[in-house]
């Protein structure tokens, strides 16, 4: 039980990612201790304490005994990513949440767990189909299936009584820390490394994507913490489908770099979102009281000003 006027404590696994240590300091800012889980510790993540943990490989008697001492009330699952391969994947998709699972099960009071999950579990759609939760997800990835099985667990483990949980359907996302795994992480780092009198290639595809800034996507999970709704999809987006070419021009725009330097090649659309992906986010309004605040131009600048820090920060330490 919770000891007398002590803050709730909340554990986010994943919490060195793009969208975990957005989505710690959320819950900072919204009353919680946050206790941030993770293979490795960064040095940005000072203010929360910090457990280092493969949760996908361990021990689930040993994660309840972690959970339950730390009095964790709100477990957020913000792990995974783009890895190489199926296998890796399933490992950080759905042997994690499976491990989860065992782990509240075992806990004398159940947490509440928030799944950060992706559009991408719904597959493909015709372009100009906003997706709303009613669409049955079909995924076609080994990305969106191994993601959307770490959902469905949840999901089952909800309908039998067993968990106390929403999903929350992420669409890609932006703003600080962005990955340099992902197309816009790309086109940052090759207008990092571009010099100015030649200026970058850029390889676009002709496609419409929903992006979101990553600390809506936080507030988004923080209200998912608090929302009374169990065993819901939530879709979380900007419910907007907007052109890679006017991203990526909202990208060039915050580097500086001079348009008419850059040289665009097309390409086809071989990514895992096809050519279009809408977010439809009336749910999102209704039962989370959530809508996304932050322009894609300011999560664009923000984006790169953080990695322009980041990369500042290693030319020091490697001058040192």
């Amino acid at each position: 039980m919770t000891a007398l006027n002590a803050p709730p404590v909340a554990a986010v696994l994943g919490a060195t990612g793009c969208v975990g240590r957005e989505v710690c300091a959320a819950l900072g800012r919204s009353g919680y201790d946050v206790l941030a889980v993770a293979r490795r510790p960064r040095p940005d993540l000072a203010p929360h304490a910090f457990h280092a943990l493969d949760v996908a490989a361990a021990d689930p008697a040993a994660l309840a005994a972690l959970l339950t001492t730390a009095r964790v009330e709100v477990v957020v699952n913000a792990t995974g990513g783009w890895v190489s391969t199926e296998e890796a994947m399933h490992h950080a998709h759905v042997q994690l949440v499976d491990r989860l699972l065992a782990a509240t099960a075992l806990m004398p009071r159940r947490p509440r767990i928030v799944q950060v999950g992706t559009i991408h579990e719904y597959g493909f759609v015709p372009d100009g189909v906003p997706i709303d939760e009613r669409v049955e997800p079909n995924p076609t990835t080994p990305y969106a299936r191994t993601k959307h099985a770490g959902s469905e667990a949840l999901l089952a483990a909800t309908r039998a009584g067993e968990a106390d949980g929403v999903v929350l359907r992420a669409v890609n996302v932006c703003g600080p820390h962005t990955t340099r795994a992902s197309f816009l992480g790309t086109v940052m780092a090759q207008l990092a490394e571009a010099s100015e009198p030649e200026g970058p290639e850029l390889t676009i595809a002709d496609a419409r994507r929903d992006y979101i800034d990553v600390r809506d996507l936080a507030r988004a999970v923080v209200r998912g913490a608090r929302a009374p709704v169990v065993g819901q999809v939530i879709n979380i987006g900007r419910g907007e489908a907007v052109s890679m070419r006017e991203l990526v021009s909202l990208l060039v725009s915050a580097s500086g770099m001079p348009p008419h330097l850059v040289r665009e090649r097309s390409a086809r659309v071989e990514s895992k979102g096809g050519s279009w992906t809408q977010a439809d986010i009336t749910l999102a309004g209704r039962l989370l009281d959530w809508s996304p605040r932050i322009p894609l131009a300011r999560a664009m600048a923000d984006m790169w000003a953080t990695d322009r820090a980041v990369r500042s920060a290693a030319h020091a330490r490697q001058a040192d």
